[in-house]
């Protein structure tokens, strides 16, 4: 598919297509009354194809949501269900965003560009259908930041502020309107399949197996329809896994990991009242409403496998029980293995090729975070490197907590391995003393100039920041 306005010939239809009747309601979006282009992700526009266009267009385009040509004639808001704190919801769907278009990036990667605050749906219930400005910040805030630190997620895509006044319960209203655009790899949730499975409707589960097994899993392909899903199945617990360890690696709190906030192809998104852990707690909670802490730090990695066996039990229309739970099995190996992965991703260290001694040193490691206080940002960056940055740590704002004897044999597990990539270490990002962090209170300095003067130079400072952060660790 070619995404440019300008393209020649006739472009395959969106694959989406082939399914929307079963999945989608088509909706029309909101009219602002006006439209004020506040970010635009220009990287990720060349990347797609979309780089030229110019801010009117641009504006058109993601603020009033003229259709790209060749492409989604109208906006489509999925259908889905959902387990939200453990309850089912059959009430769900898209209530405040839309499926706008579907596009191809350089290799060839199928991505959706959806909204969020593009108006009301057959699914917003009692809801506005809008986003507030902040929320919108914090999305490109938390997206980027993710980005920068390697974990898989969606790209806030483009931020358009809307004139609208907004009132809300969780920040001082009437507060200003916005709507976003991300860009996903896929936007087909576990609660896209639970749907199915209450409507007892197979042959649109067996629709719906089809559609992500040719666009986002081909390698699960199978003639035998029990099959294919058991081995789609395998591929989403892979995924999850992975991405799960990034998290837990990245200090990164999702906040609702409710079963429609989880895709298939392993991507962060919907994170709405997101945190990254200023120091090691396994009980931080991110969310004010989770009460019981059901989706707090340290339980992430077993949320994660709980999701996975609501999407297998809905399934079942589908396959056998013993198939599908035996399908489950490569999602605690594949958390496992890129927690320990990206821990030493984020450290510039090569693991050391010894499964139990990576394990022994992660488990020495992260328990000394615990129990220090260390600054968890401030210590990946100290340590980048390892024994290439012995010197840099000695000079950090917390070189004390490196000279105790609880640091001592986190210090020789950081000294043992093989630095990787040393050279990142030239970077004008490991120049400086404390990397870029995004931490709550972070957040509030740089939404509070934009909130009473429309200054906006802190936050495009931090997202430079980010943008540093990100050559240096993928150099």
């Amino acid at each position: 598919m070619q995404n440019t306005p300008s393209s020649a010939g006739q472009p395959p239809p969106p694959p989406f297509l082939r399914i929307a009747e079963s999945f989608a309601d088509a909706v029309e979006p909101a009219s602002f009354p006006s439209t004020v282009l506040r970010w635009r992700n220009q990287r990720w526009a060349e990347e797609i194809g979309l780089g030229s266009l110019s801010e009117s267009a641009w504006i058109q385009h993601f603020g009033r949501f003229q259709p790209l040509p060749e492409n989604l004639p109208h906006p489509l808001a999925m259908r889905y269900h959902g387990h939200q704190f453990g309850t089912y919801n059959p009430e769900l769907g898209d209530g405040r965003g839309f499926l706008f278009a579907q596009v191809r990036d350089q290799s060839g990667r199928l991505l959706d560009l959806g909204t969020k605050g593009s108006g009301r749906t057959p699914w917003s219930r009692q809801g506005d259908g809008r986003l507030t400005l902040k929320g919108g910040v914090r999305e490109i805030l938390a997206a980027s930041y993710l980005e920068a630190l390697g974990v898989n997620t969606s790209k806030a895509f483009s931020l358009i502020e809307t004139g609208e006044q907004l009132a809300r319960n969780d920040e001082p209203s009437p507060t200003r309107a916005s709507v976003l655009v991300r860009l996903s790899h896929s936007h087909v949730r576990f609660g896209t399949f639970q749907r199915c499975a209450w409507l007892e409707d197979k042959a649109a589960m067996a629709q719906l197996v089809d559609y992500c097994v040719a666009e986002f899993h081909p390698s699960a392909d199978e003639a035998d329809m029990p099959r294919k899903a058991c081995r789609l199945l395998e591929e989403i617990s892979t995924a999850t896994g992975r991405m799960i360890g990034q998290w837990m690696a990245a200090g990164f709190v999702h906040g609702v990991m409710n079963t429609d906030n989880f895709n298939i192809t392993g991507e962060t998104f919907d994170f709405g009242p997101w945190r990254f852990l200023p120091v090691s707690d396994p009980n931080f909670t991110a969310a004010y409403f989770d009460a019981q802490g059901l989706y707090r730090f340290g339980r992430q990695p077993i949320q994660g496998g709980w999701a996975l066996q609501q999407l297998a039990s809905a399934m079942l229309l589908l396959a056998d029980a013993d198939d599908l739970a035996k399908a489950l099995a490569p999602y605690e190996p594949a958390y496992r293995e890129s927690f320990t992965a990206h821990t030493h991703t984020l450290l510039g260290l090569l693991p050391s090729g010894d499964a139990a001694s990576d394990i022994g040193f992660l488990q020495t490691f992260y328990a000394w975070m615990t129990e220090s206080g260390a600054s968890w940002p401030q210590t990946f960056f100290d340590w980048f490197g390892g024994i290439a940055s012995e010197d840099r740590a000695g000079a950090s704002p917390q070189a004390s907590l490196y000279n105790t004897a609880p640091f001592a044999a986190v210090r020789v597990g950081l000294l043992n391995r093989a630095p990787a990539r040393p050279e990142r270490l030239d970077h004008v990002y490991f120049q400086k003393a404390s990397p870029v962090s995004l931490l709550i209170d972070e957040v509030e300095a740089l939404w509070a100039p934009i909130a009473e003067a429309d200054d906006w130079s802190l936050f495009e400072t931090k997202v430079e920041h980010m943008e540093e952060a990100r050559q240096a660790l993928a150099l």
